[in-house]
C-alpha cells in the first residue's frame, strides 16, 4: 500500500490532469499525455500503461464525440481497476492458479484475480511507466512508439523482455495499434492485449446494447465460471447466444449469457482464418450516430467483453459508467495457453520476436 501511495504521488506531480502537454519525448520516463491528430480525427495516449485515453471522430451529421471510455486524470488511472485503455501483459487474460511449467521449471506468478493471475499480475504492463521512443505528430501518418523493458522475475515471469507499442493514425479515419516484443535471455510466454472500451455513440451516452455486432468467428473457447478454458475445448457458436456471424444487436441475447459470475458477454472467440495473417475480426455499428468500426488483426482469438462489472464508475467529463456502457474487442492468443499444450504455444525463445497488429477502420 505504501508503494502504491508513493507511486501515486510521483505520478500526480508528473501529470496532474489530462490537459498536460507531451513530455519526455527524448526517452525520459516522465508521465505525459500525447495527441495524434488528422483533421477532425484525433487520439490521446499516455505512457502510463501505454494507454489509449480518447478517440474523437465525427458522426453522420458532423458532430464530434469521444468514443473511448476513460478517466479525467492520471491519478485516477493509477487506481483504475477496470483496465480503461491500457496494454496488458506480459501475458494477458487469466493464467490458472497463477502458475505454469516451462522447460521443467514451475513458475509462480503474482495472483490478482482470486487464485488466478489476470492481465500480467497486480503490476502488469498496465501499471508501469513506458518510455517514449518516438513521437511524430506532424506527418502524413502521425504516430507514437512506447518502449518498456520487463525485467527477469517481474510478476514471476522469466527472462528480460523488450516490448514496444506504436499507435498510428492514417487516412481515412484509421487507427493502427502495433505491439512487438523480443525475449532477450530466457524462454518466456508473451501475449499482449489492448484493453480499450468503445461506445460509438460517445463515451457518456449510456449502454451499447443497441450497437449491432458482427464477428468473423464460427467457434469459441469454452470458459468455466472463472473464465478459464479448463476443459481445453473449442466449440461452434452456431445455436448459441455467442453467435454474431450475422449483424446482431449486442443486447439481443445478452440476458442468456453469463460472463463468469455476472450477466453479459466475457467470451473468447476463435477468429476465422490463419492467425499469422491480417484478417477481419469484427464490425460494430451504432445506428443513431452512424458511426461504425471494423477491426482487422493477426491474432488467434478475441475476447469480447461488455463492461459487465461497471457500476456507478466515475468516468471522464463528469460522466458515470454503468453496466454495458462500453465493449472491448481484445485480440490475442488463446487464454491460459501456458497451461494447455493443445493450444498454440506463446513461448518466445531468446532472440525471437512477438508481433501483434490491430487496425481499427472507422466510418460514419
Amino acid at each position: 500500500m505504501a508503494r502504491d501511495q508513493l507511486l501515486l504521488a510521483l505520478l500526480c506531480l508528473a501529470a496532474s490532469s489530462l490537459s498536460a502537454q507531451a513530455a519526455g519525448t527524448d526517452g525520459r520516463k516522465m508521465v505525459g499525455v500525447y495527441e495524434l491528430k488528422m483533421g477532425d480525427f484525433s487520439v490521446k495516449v499516455t505512457n502510463w500503461g501505454a494507454r489509449l485515453m480518447s478517440l474523437v471522430l465525427p458522426d453522420s451529421k458532423g458532430n464530434l464525440a469521444d468514443v473511448v471510455l476513460g478517466k479525467d486524470t492520471i491519478a485516477e488511472y493509477v487506481n483504475d481497476t477496470s483496465y480503461f485503455g491500457p496494454i496488458t501483459g506480459r501475458v494477458a487474460q487469466r493464467i490458472s492458479r497463477g502458475r505454469f511449467v516451462l522447460d521443467g521449471k514451475v513458475y509462480h506468478l503474482y495472483r490478482n484475480d482470486g487464485r488466478n493471475t489476470l492481465h500480467g499480475g497486480g503490476r502488469g504492463f498496465h501499471k508501469v511507466v513506458w518510455t517514449v521512443k518516438e513521437f511524430v505528430p506532424d506527418c502524413d501518418s502521425p504516430y507514437i512508439t512506447f518502449y518498456y523493458r520487463s525485467f527477469d522475475g517481474e510478476q514471476g515471469f522469466p527472462g528480460n523482455l523488450d516490448a514496444y507499442v506504436t499507435y498510428r493514425l492514417s487516412s481515412p479515419y484509421t487507427l493502427g495499434v502495433h505491439m512487438n516484443a523480443t525475449a532477450l535471455d530466457k524462454p518466456t510466454p508473451v501475449n499482449l492485449l489492448q484493453h480499450v472500451y468503445w461506445n460509438l455513440a460517445g463515451h457518456g451516452s449510456g449502454d451499447v446494447l443497441g450497437h449491432t455486432l458482427r464477428l468473423f468467428a464460427s467457434r469459441y473457447t469454452v470458459l468455466d465460471g472463472e473464465l478459464l478454458p479448463s476443459s481445453g475445448r473449442v466449440a461452434p457458436v452456431a445455436g448459441t447466444p455467442l453467435d454474431f456471424r450475422t449483424p446482431t444487436a449486442i443486447g439481443a441475447r445478452i440476458r442468456q449469457v453469463m460472463g463468469g459470475k455476472v450477466v453479459g458477454y466475457d467470451a473468447n472467440y476463435v477468429i476465422d482464418g490463419e492467425p499469422v495473417s491480417m484478417r477481419p475480426v469484427a464490425q460494430v455499428r451504432d445506428g443513431a450516430s452512424g458511426r461504425a468500426v471494423e477491426l482487422w488483426a493477426n491474432q488467434a482469438t478475441m475476447q469480447f467483453y461488455t463492461g459487465n462489472w461497471l457500476n456507478n464508475t466515475k468516468g471522464k467529463d463528469g460522466e458515470v459508467y454503468n453496466q454495458y456502457a462500453g465493449f472491448t474487442l481484445e485480440t490475442m492468443g488463446y487464454v491460459d495457453a501456458v497451461n494447455h499444450p493443445e493450444f498454440p504455444s506463446q513461448t518466445l525463445l531468446p532472440g525471437q520476436d512477438y508481433k501483434h497488429d490491430m487496425v481499427f477502420k472507422f466510418s460514419f
